[in-house]
């Protein structure tokens, strides 16, 4: 009789008092340096019997400190922004460093996403409705626009909004505010693009009222540092402003950034191993003797700004937008029907499916990886072949009886799966300085933002046309109807540029009136905000769906939530150079669209329990600003609850796609921000970083599972024991060392050494339950290789950067960039991935996590003239 088991929850690896008491030691460090310049153990959940193994047993331009991006998409002159600290306008030291050197490894500023921070154009929320990121690849290219950006990390009072918990962000982009001169700079890199071009003109406000402000760009490469890759973006900015009086002005600013690129596909490692490189990349293949990449992404969404400045005394401002955008967001990818699986790292094909059953096969396809390109990339030449051998007549066609089509039916094509978005957004700001240093902030906005999901075909691959049926019903059911994707046009016939598959609106509308007063005293600064929020969405549908006919098509009941939240924090001036500060929050927000139904592709059904996810937020620190040494100390915590999870993958079970998504998902930061500054010499210059957090999931969520073509689902309220494992894909800990000389003769040379540490894969959720583990037994090897968390290699980069400025004429500047990232060439270090969410609970290797790796060794080299 097999002995009882019980699931625990991950045991943390490190306690967290260690925080605070490593924190107040340093504090204490840097408090004394200042003075000379101026003469949890965390309780386990031990309602269950045992305790899973320690999670260390085993193995995305610069977004103004509060983002984490690609390397790739960083740009050297971006190290130049000022970053404001709290309640007071001043570079801070953390952000601009974590911003800059800690975002090629995904770093993420207090273990959080951007979806916890607010982002504004001109004062007008540009956060997305449906997810509640913000698209940086909006305004990507407009580098000399919008490199001035005013950001604050964390809790803080906002003249423009409520903010996030993560912080939040103003891009300034009034003509009138942008630094009068022309700009224009040539750059040369290795990376994402090999080349940009950019030009800038601004005018300042001249003596007629007008003010105006042009900016354009180019960036393109025809592969970039990964193979098969390529990139091709160009970017506009048009601004203008007229102040028609002392207390009026009135402003347009208009902007986009189309681009196309080849994307990059995150491969297995036996993929890697076999291929000889980390940068594998499965997505593209030789076709004619050129690549072609069958991931290729395709954006272009234009956006407008009109607004309104009111100024009718020196103490009261009060601005009003519009914005609107709109335009094309989508990207390519492989379909089949009734064909073996294109990809080329497809489990089945790699050595180690058959390296135990078939070993001779498994070095066959061993050499073919290693010396045929066919094999290892995609075989283009036999998709065609393929379209051009199926002769097949589809009788009835778009439902018309004895209509008929005789031809070669697609086997394989290339469709774009789009996701247009339009938005409008109206936003008004009223702010007043009262008397007693007493300041008042109140504004509102509402935004409506409708998100058009659907497929078209991009290419048949040498067919004559594709037939638009569910390939899974087809299989699964013996009605013959329940294959149909659209009952209103049965055996629909496509071709290139139509629609199929699925259509469909996501529509979100938002409303938001937020309140904030700040106080100065002679030795303190404080404020207090609070914000109400209405949010209301619901899906659209255009198909009636043959597996759903009543529940995809049309309108579907509107999911309305009103959540609340306030803040408060000040800043204590131990003198004039020396602040301790405090901020707090506590509050919700709304569930976003894009987690919060089941499978929208196919109907309207969502995660059953939805509710608002609430937040509790705060932070002390303490800062100084001497003329030797600026930086911060800063102690953080941060609880969210109530949150979704949701994704949607192929289970080879079931031989079909699955809908995983979870409620009540928690998740808890906390940790120590250490950023200093310190001027050794006149000419000499030392900078330090330093950031340890524990990122956690903190509670015990409640999973649904459903087919995407049933209503049945396949399991309900199963509890997954997530509770202390890692947040996975960023390092929870990082360091950088950096010393710049700068010369009297206007150049400079630095480098910094940066580290990353306590790097997890995410967990998958299933292998964390009751039900993975089955008929298991604790001494199974199965059993602690579904439970254990992988934990990645620690690595560090060391950066190199020189500068030289000329001038001419006392009205010309040149200006010499070069930097040179990685400069060890270190490529073993893992930088993001995931825990395959299809798994085999016996085999659990059947299905590896799939791994990036940083960039090796690149450079970036700009020359820029200003006048």
């Amino acid at each position: 009789m097999q002995r009882p088991y019980t699931m625990p929850d991950r045991r943390s690896g490190r306690p967290a008092f260690l925080l605070p008491v490593l924190a107040l030691a340093l504090l204490s460090s840097l408090h004394a340096f200042a003075q000379q310049d101026t003469s949890r153990s965390a309780i386990r959940d031990s309602s269950l019997l045992r305790t899973l193994p320690d999670t260390t047993t085993t193995q995305q331009d610069i977004r103004a400190g509060s983002y984490s991006v690609e390397a790739s998409d960083l740009d050297a002159d971006i190290a130049g922004q000022d970053v404001s600290g709290i309640l007071r306008s001043s570079r801070d030291v953390f952000n601009a460093t974590a911003g800059f050197n800690f975002g090629a490894a995904r770093f993420r500023v207090r273990g959080l996403g951007g979806e916890y921070s607010t982002v504004s154009l001109n004062g007008v929320p540009m956060n997305d409705l449906e997810t509640g990121y913000a698209s940086w690849s909006l305004w990507g290219g407009l580098n000399d626009v919008t490199r001035w950006a005013e950001t604050h990390t964390g809790v803080s009072a906002s003249p423009y909004n409520f903010g996030g918990i993560s912080g939040w962000t103003n891009i300034e982009m009034r003509a009138s505010q942008l630094r009068r001169g022309t700009r224009l700079s040539y750059a040369f890199s290795d990376r994402t693009y090999s080349n940009r071009a950019m030009a800038t003109y601004n005018t300042g406000l001249m003596a007629n009222g007008w003010a105006f402000s042009l900016s354009g760009s180019m960036r393109w490469s025809n592969e970039g540092y990964v193979p098969g890759t390529f990139y091709s973006m160009g970017a506009y900015f048009l601004s203008a402003e007229k102040k028609i009086n002392a207390k009026h002005s009135i402003g347009f600013t208009g902007f986009a950034a189309p681009s196309v690129s080849g994307r990059a596909g995150l491969a297995v490692a036996e993929a890697q191993t076999l291929t000889g490189s980390h940068y594998y990349n499965p997505s593209w293949g030789w076709q004619d003797g050129k690549r072609r990449n069958a991931n290729v992404s395709n954006d272009n969404k234009p956006v407008f700004i009109l607004s309104h400045y009111f100024k009718p005394d020196e103490r009261t401002s009060w601005n009003t937008s519009v914005l609107y955008t709109f335009g094309r967001d989508g990207y390519t990818a492989l379909n089949w029907y009734d064909a073996p699986d294109p990809r080329p790292d497809y489990y089945r094909y790699l050595p180690s499916y058959y390296s135990d059953s078939y070993p001779s096969i498994a070095a066959q396809l061993a050499n073919a990886w290693q010396n045929d390109p066919n094999t290892s990339q995609i075989n283009w030449g036999q998709l065609y072949f393929a379209n051009g051998k199926n002769l097949y007549t589809v009788q009835n066609v778009d439902g018309v009886q004895g209509s008929t089509i005789t031809g070669m039916r697609s086997r394989y094509i290339v469709e774009d799966r789009r996701a247009d978005p339009t938005m409008i957004t109206a936003n008004t700001v009223w702010r007043r300085t009262l008397k007693d240093q007493l300041t008042l902030t109140l504004g509102g906005s509402f935004q409506s933002q409708k998100t058009h999901y659907f497929k078209v075909i991009d290419d048949l691959l040498g067919g004559d046309y594709w037939l638009d049926l569910d390939q899974f019903a087809s299989r699964d059911s013996d009605n013959p109807n329940a294959a149909q994707n659209n009952l209103e046009e049965p055996n629909h016939v496509v071709r290139k540029g139509d629609t199929f598959g699925y259509d469909y609106d996501i529509r979100v509308r938002e409303a938001n009136l937020f309140g904030q007063v700040e106080k100065k005293w002679r030795k303190f600064e404080g404020y207090f905000g609070a914000s109400l929020t209405s949010s209301t969405f619901w899906r659209d549908g255009h198909f009636r769906k043959a597996l759903f006919p009543e529940t995809s098509y049309g309108d579907s009941p509107k999911q309305s939530f009103m959540p609340a939240a306030v803040k408060a924090g000040g800043v204590y001036k131990l003198s004039g150079r020396e602040y301790i500060t405090a901020n707090a929050a506590y509050g919700a927000t709304a569930p976003t669209a894009r987690l919060a139904y089941l499978s929208p592709r196919t109907r309207q059904a969502v995660i059953p329990d939805l509710a608002t996810e609430k937040f509790l937020s705060g932070d002390i620190g303490y800062e100084v600003r001497m003329p030797r040494v600026k930086g911060r100390a800063t102690l953080y915590y941060i609880n969210t609850t109530d949150g979704i999870w949701s994704r949607s993958f192929y289970h080879d079970v079931y031989r079909t796609y699955v809908n995983y998504a979870m409620t009540g998902v928690a998740r808890q930061s906390s940790g120590v921000e250490l950023g200093a500054e310190v001027k050794l010499s006149p000419t000499w210059q030392l900078t330090a970083v330093y950031a340890d957090g524990q990122s956690i999931y903190n509670s015990r969520p409640t999973a649904t599972i459903t087919r995407d073509n049933s209503d049945t689902a396949l399991a309900t309220n199963r509890t997954v024991y997530w509770k202390n494992y890692r947040i996975g894909g960023m390092p929870q800990r990082a360091a950088s060392l950096g010393l710049r000389y700068n010369a009297p003769k206007y150049w400079s040379l630095g480098a910094d050494v940066n580290y990353f540490g306590n790097i997890y894969l995410d967990p998958n959720p299933d292998r964390r339950t009751v039900e993975a583990l089955g008929n298991l037994v604790e001494e199974d090897p199965q059993w602690n290789d579904l439970l254990e968390q992988t934990k990645l290699k620690d690595g560090y980069v060391v950066n190199l950067f020189f500068t030289k400025t000329w001038r001419l004429k006392r009205k010309y500047r040149i200006g010499l960039n070069l930097t040179v990232n990685n400069l060890l060439d270190n490529t073993d270090l893992i930088t993001g991935g995931y825990e395959q969410l299809r798994y085999v609970p016996k085999e659990i290797d059947k299905f590896p996590p799939k791994l990036s790796y940083m960039y090796g060794r690149t450079f970036f080299a700009m020359l820029t003239l200003s006048f």
